[in-house]
């Protein structure tokens, strides 16, 4: 097999050379291009920037081993550090790093756990709004959380959004220097990532900020030293006080919610070498062990990372090594030059992350949820406003419950009823479903939408009155339903009993077995009758069909009795 052929079904750690030196370079220099994101998550949690680091050195290459995606890129994003903020944000600084350590133990367990009962599939039930909405609120949040790095300002107001507007009321007690740094950062990022050297610029934004900072002497610019020692060693064991395990339980939960349904995204978007997708489920696993990692170096905890992914192949990543690498790599950075990220501004980083937040707000996407509907644009919005103003934890979990109200609601109001008259040549008609039923005619009726829950209720709203008909067979067609619900049973036996108390009769048309066995177990069968219920079979209109020519016979059968 060729070199060619190698690359396209390595899955595994046993590569070709070629392969593995192409890993090599990526994961060099995508070391060296993430640590400036690194650090700015540690800033972006409110923790020590050098944890930011630990996250990289340790819970990438880990991941990599694990995942069932071979590419996938897994290090603290700004969601996870933006919960990991909300976390801490009544933990006093002394007792910082020990909530730390059992938040991402807890998270890894939580994400093992998921992996191993096969919950992958479930990110199914978070809908597109909101994670648009949520994701969206959590890039203003990136943005508005930089604002005092950015300004020099410190607001002493409560929510982000009431500190910006804190800091545009106060702009005279702006520090304009490092406002001018944290501008340079921006513009450098932007300019360059419009260039071939994209790859680079958050580097070379740093690199060449640090040194403006430094050789102009701009002593009222907050540098990374000021507020944070980086130690010039590996991460330090860490076990875990299991007593703070009920305090932060629930944001642990939050955070491996988050981190998975991020993953997802490239899970179901980027495929392995081979051409196969991943399993969400074997990721969900691969993140959990790389948390537990984390959890003991005293990490932010981690996730899955699609911009973190697609950097990766962008550098020229092909397999596992990719990420292996970059976590060697960052940790040769932090042993090599640890004084040296002392020295970076803090208005730098703070430019770096409203770059990374912007990004996070994708326009196309939100043009498409807003296009798609009313729901799905209320849904986001809302999931969006919750982000910005409530803790974290509420946002994803009102937004999937808001989002399940609104589609049954939804779904309710889109039942309809519509009649199928058979034509002399054998085909059907469709017609409007009358109102009051008409005596001595079969009326075939098929239910459009959803049978359950509401959807029942509107359905019964739908059906015609039997009023004063007599001798008029109601048939209604149940083909391509899996089951009924209980509401729309009891229903079907109300309607039948009002029918049947005028002289009229009620049939059921197309069930599957699992349709018949509920009617059976609801005694639905005993009150219709068997020669009244006709199961489904391969012809699509056969049991409609036998059921018109039953309603005909029991009609003549009807008048004839009258006439005797």
């Amino acid at each position: 097999m060729d070199n060619e052929t190698d690359e396209l079904t390595t899955t595994g750690l046993r590569v070709p050379r070629t392969v593995l030196i192409s890993d090599l370079i990526a994961g060099l220099v995508n070391a060296v291009v993430s640590i400036p994101g690194g650090i700015a998550n540690g800033v972006l949690a409110g923790v020590n920037p050098v944890y930011g680091l630990y996250s990289m050195m340790v819970g990438t290459p880990i991941a990599a081993l694990f995942t069932s995606s071979v590419i996938m890129n897994v290090d603290a994003t700004s969601a996870t550090s933006l919960a990991t903020l909300d976390a801490l944000a009544s933990i006093p600084e002394e007792q910082e790093l020990a909530y730390l350590v059992v938040l991402a133990l807890l998270v890894g367990l939580l994400m093992t756990l998921f992996g191993i009962l096969k919950l992958g599939s479930l990110v199914r039930f978070i809908s597109n709004s909101v994670m648009t909405g949520f994701l969206s609120g959590l890039g203003i949040l990136t943005i508005l959380s930089q604002v005092g790095d950015l300004t020099g300002y410190a607001s002493d107001a409560e929510e982000k959004v009431f500190q910006t507007i804190d800091t545009i009321i106060n702009w005279q007690q702006i520090d304009w220097a490092t406002f001018a740094v944290g501008l340079v950062t921006i513009i450098l990022i932007v300019v360059l990532d419009r260039t071939k050297f994209s790859n680079y610029s958050f580097a070379v934004a740093l690199i060449t900020t640090t040194a403006l900072v430094a050789v102009l002497g701009l002593e009222s610019v907050a540098v990374v030293g000021d507020s944070a020692s980086i130690p010039r060693s590996l991460p330090s064991l860490n076990l875990p006080d299991l007593s703070l395990i009920p305090a932060i339980f629930t944001p642990a939960l939050v955070i491996a919610i988050i981190a998975l349904v991020q993953a997802a995204g490239v899970s179901q978007s980027i495929p392995n070498p081979d051409g196969d997708f991943p399993d969400p489920s074997g990721d969900f696993r691969g993140q959990g062990v790389a948390n537990i990692a984390v959890g003991f170096t005293g990490g932010i905890s981690v996730g899955g990372s699609v911009s973190g992914t697609i950097q990766v192949q962008s550098i020229g990543g092909k397999s596992r090594w990719a990420n292996i690498f970059t976590g060697v790599f960052a940790t040769l950075c932090v042993l090599l030059i640890a004084p040296l990220i002392e020295f970076i501004p803090m208005a730098t980083l703070a430019g770096t992350l409203i770059v990374v937040g912007v990004q996070m707000i994708n326009v196309p996407r939100i043009e498409t949820v807003w296009h798609t509907g009313w729901i799905p644009s209320t849904v986001m919005i809302i999931t969006l406003v919750i982000t910005l103003f409530a803790p974290l934890q509420w946002a994803v979990g009102v937004g999937v419950v808001l989002h399940m109200i609104m589609f049954i609601y939804q779904s309710a109001e889109a039942v309809q009823i519509r009649r199928v008259v058979p034509q002399p040549d054998g085909t059907f008609i469709d017609d409007d479903v009358p109102e009051v039923l008409p005596s001595g005619e079969i009326v075939a009726l098929l239910p459009v939408g959803s049978l359950f829950f509401a959807g029942a209720a509107e359905f019964e709203e739908h059906l015609p009155e039997v009023g004063e008909a007599q001798r008029t067979v109601v048939i209604i067609g149940l083909r391509d339903r899996d089951e009924i619900g209980s509401t729309f049973v009891r229903i079907i036996e109300r309607y039948a009993k009002q029918l049947d108390m005028e002289g009229n009769k009620l049939m059921l048309a197309g069930m599957n077995e699992r349709i018949m066995e509920q009617l059976d177990k609801t005694e639905l069968m005993e009150l219709l009758g068997e020669e009244d219920v006709f199961p489904s079979e391969p012809q699509y209109f056969g049991p409609l069909k036998k059921a018109l020519a039953a309603a005909n016979d029991w009609i003549e059968a009807e008048e004839d009795y009258d006439k005797e």
